[in-house]
């Protein structure tokens, strides 16, 4: 499948997940080391993984609370291609737990946390192409300083030679007067 962007691929897995009965959590991404931008991405099911237990290291727990990892291998790989489009270039169906029976019970709409990192999410990534369209203009305009303070250092060195040429010939300008 080809999506148009990564956000219609995460909101295309985040339905099937609630219509087949789990939560969807994004994992995974690789960027590209020349601009930083997103080239994969793993989405895959919440119980993804082991819960790597930090209890104890910053002191007493008060209410420990049940993992919720159960070692899941349930995802999807999305790839941006060169024709600009995000593709699914890996599904592992099955998972290794119950699913929920009714879907309505599992998260149906976003909780107020989870609307807030997706405004945040949307207002960096507005954030970062402005700051790529400004530093984009500031090369541009560092460029054309650069050019014209190499025609104005060839001016000046235009006037200096002539100032040169001038004192090298005025003791026989003053002699013909």
């Amino acid at each position: 499948m080809e999506f148009e962007s990564e956000d219609a691929a995460k909101i295309f897995y985040d339905e099937y997940a609630r219509r087949v009965g789990f939560v969807m959590r994004v994992m995974s991404c690789r960027r590209s080391e020349r601009d930083g931008r997103i080239l994969a991405r793993r989405l895959g099911c919440n119980k993804e993984g082991y819960c790597v237990s930090i209890r104890g290291k910053f002191g007493p727990v008060r209410k420990p609370r049940p993992s919720t990892r159960e070692g899941c291998k349930a995802m999807i790989h999305i790839k941006f291609n060169k024709s600009g489009k995000w593709v699914i270039t890996r599904f592992v169906k099955e998972h290794n737990h119950p699913l929920v029976v009714a879907p309505r019970e599992a998260r149906q709409t976003m909780d107020e946390k989870d609307k807030k990192i997706q405004e945040l999410t949307v207002e960096l990534r507005n954030k970062k192409r402005l700051c790529a369209a400004y530093q984009e203009q500031l090369t541009a305009f560092m460029k054309i300083v650069e050019e014209h303070s190499n025609q104005l250092s060839k001016k000046v060195q235009n006037v200096v030679n002539n100032l040169k040429e001038y004192e090298s010939i005025e003791p026989q300008l003053l002699q013909q007067r």
